[in-house]
C-alpha cells in the first residue's frame, strides 16, 4: 500500500532554480556586471537631476524654502523670456532648415560622379568644435568688410548696383564760399555769373580714398555766356605751402562731382566735374546759387551689422546650420540608398517629373531617417550654447540670449543658483517630450 500510495502520489513541486537570460546568463551575474554602469549612472546622471530639482524650490542662499517663485521668474524676468523666445525661434528654424539642407545635398549629389567628394567637404564643420565655429564666424560676421567675409560678399553685390559716392566726408574748408545746404549738401554762398570763374574747394577726403581717375586739378577757364569753375581738394602738404581757396599744382580735382544751377528752389541745369574737377554749365546757370547735391558726399555702404540686436539670431542659427547641414546630409544619404529604385524608375516611365518623383515618392519614403534627423537636431538645439556665447558681442548678447546661456549666466556670473536649476529643471521638461516621441517611433520601428 505504502508503494502503492507513493507511486500514487503526484510528485512536488520542483526547488527553485536559478533562472537565466536569453544568453544563458544568470541574473546575479548579469546585476553584477551592469553594477558598475549603474553606480555611474546614478553618480553623474540621476543625482545631478535630482538635486536640481531640490534646489530649484530653494533660494539663493540655499537655506530658506521659495516653493514655485524660481518658476515664476521663468515667465516674469525680461532676460529669460528673451531667452525662451529665441529657443523657439531656433527650435522651429534650425533643424527645419538644417534638415531640408541636407535633403537636397543629398538628392543632388546622388547621381553626380563627384558627390562623396562634396558631401566629404559638407561634412567636413562637424569636425571642428563648436568654440572654433564660433571664432570663425565671429570674424566671418565682422562689421568691417576688410575683414568680414560676409560683409565683404554683400558690400560687393551692393556696389555692383549702387555705386557708393567717391567724396565720403568731404566739407568746405575755411573762408569757403561754400556753405551748409542742408541734408549733407552745400551751396554757394552767392549767386554765380556767367563768364565769371567759380572755386568750389573742399577738404576732408583721404587721399586713398580719391576716385581712380581723379587727375591734377586745373583752374577753371571764363567762357562767355556760361558758368564755368573747378572743384577740388583744396589741400596741399606741408606748413603754410599752397594758397588757400586756390588751385595749386599738386591738389586733386574732384572728378565725376555733380553740380547743379538752383533759382528759387529748382534746378535749371546741372553738370558733371571733369578729371581736372572743372565743369561748365549753360547760360541758364547765369545768377543761380550752385549747389552740390548730398548724393556726392554718402558714406561708402558698410554692409550690414549682422551681430546687431536685429539680426544676431539669424547669423548665429545661420553659422549653426553650416555645422549641422552635414550630418543630415550623411544620414539622409544613407537613408536614400535604401528606398528601392524600382520605385521610382516606374513612376518615371509612368510620365512623373523629377519633382514628383522626389515630392511623392523620395520624400514620403525618406519621413521616418527626416523625422530622426529633425527631432535629434531639435534636441540639441535646446541646448545649444557655445556658438551664441562666442559669436554673440557684449552689446547683442542679450538680444541673441537662449535658456543654456541664460543658466550659465544666472549660475555664475550673478549668483542665482535656485533659478538657475529652475532654468536647466525646465530645459529637461522641454527635451522629454521629443525624446519620447523619439524613443517611441524608434520601437515601433524595430516592431516592424
Amino acid at each position: 500500500m505504502a508503494s502503492t500510495a507513493a507511486a500514487g502520489t503526484p510528485p512536488g513541486p520542483a526547488a527553485p532554480r536559478s533562472r537565466k537570460s536569453v544568453t544563458g546568463t544568470r541574473r546575479a551575474v548579469a546585476a553584477l556586471f551592469l553594477l558598475p554602469a549603474l553606480v555611474l549612472l546614478g553618480a553623474l546622471v540621476v543625482y545631478p537631476i535630482g538635486y536640481s530639482v531640490i534646489r530649484s524650490f530653494y533660494d539663493q542662499s540655499g537655506d530658506g524654502f521659495a516653493g514655485f517663485d524660481n518658476y515664476e521668474a521663468l515667465f516674469t524676468d525680461d532676460g529669460i523670456r528673451t531667452a525662451l523666445k529665441n529657443n523657439i525661434i531656433w527650435v522651429v528654424f534650425a533643424p527645419t532648415v538644417a534638415t531640408a539642407l541636407g535633403l537636397v545635398f543629398a538628392v543632388l549629389t546622388e547621381r553626380v560622379r563627384w558627390g562623396t567628394a562634396f558631401k566629404l567637404v559638407v561634412f567636413m564643420p562637424m569636425a571642428i568644435s563648436m568654440l572654433a565655429a564660433g571664432i570663425i564666424f565671429r570674424l566671418v560676421y565682422d562689421q568691417d568688410p576688410e575683414k568680414g567675409v560676409a560683409n565683404a560678399v554683400w558690400v560687393g553685390v551692393h556696389d555692383t548696383f549702387a555705386q557708393s559716392s567717391a567724396f565720403p566726408k568731404a566739407h568746405p574748408g575755411r573762408e569757403s564760399p561754400l556753405e551748409a545746404a542742408g541734408g549733407g549738401a552745400f551751396v554757394t554762398k552767392e549767386p554765380v555769373r556767367a563768364g565769371t570763374p567759380v572755386a568750389l574747394p573742399l577738404v576732408g577726403v583721404a587721399p586713398d580714398q580719391l576716385p581712380d581717375g581723379a587727375g591734377k586739378a586745373a583752374p577753371p577757364k571764363a567762357e562767355p555766356g556760361k558758368v564755368t569753375g573747378t572743384t577740388w581738394q583744396d589741400f596741399t602738404r606741408g606748413k603754410g605751402v599752397g594758397t588757400l581757396n586756390g588751385v595749386d599744382g599738386t591738389e586733386v580735382g574732384y572728378g565725376g562731382m555733380r553740380i547743379e544751377a538752383v533759382k528759387d528752389g529748382e534746378v535749371v541745369a546741372s553738370a558733371t566735374a571733369a578729371g581736372d574737377g572743372t565743369f561748365t554749365l549753360p547760360a541758364e546757370a547765369d545768377g543761380a546759387l550752385l549747389r552740390l547735391p548730398a548724393d556726392n558726399f554718402e558714406e561708402a555702404y558698410n554692409g550690414l551689422d549682422w551681430l546687431g540686436p536685429a539680426l544676431v539670431t539669424p547669423a548665429i542659427i545661420g553659422s549653426y546650420v553650416w555645422m549641422w547641414a552635414g550630418f543630415a546630409m550623411v544620414l539622409i544619404a544613407a537613408g536614400l540608398a535604401g528606398v528601392p529604385r524600382e520605385l521610382l524608375e516606374a513612376a518615371r516611365v509612368d510620365g512623373a517629373g523629377e519633382w514628383q518623383v522626389f515630392r511623392r515618392i523620395t520624400v514620403p519614403m525618406l519621413a521616418p531617417v527626416l523625422a530622426v534627423v529633425t527631432v535629434t537636431l531639435m534636441i540639441n538645439v535646446l541646448k545649444v550654447f557655445d556658438l551664441v556665447f562666442i559669436i554673440a558681442p557684449g552689446s547683442s548678447q542679450d538680444d541673441a540670449n537662449v535658456l543654456a546661456l541664460e543658466l550659465y549666466r544666472k549660475g555664475f556670473s550673478e549668483d542665482q543658483p535656485g533659478i538657475a536649476s529652475a532654468i536647466s529643471v525646465f530645459l529637461l521638461l522641454l527635451v522629454i517630450p521629443v525624446m519620447w516621441f523619439n524613443v517611441r517611433r524608434l520601437r515601433r520601428e524595430v516592431r516592424r
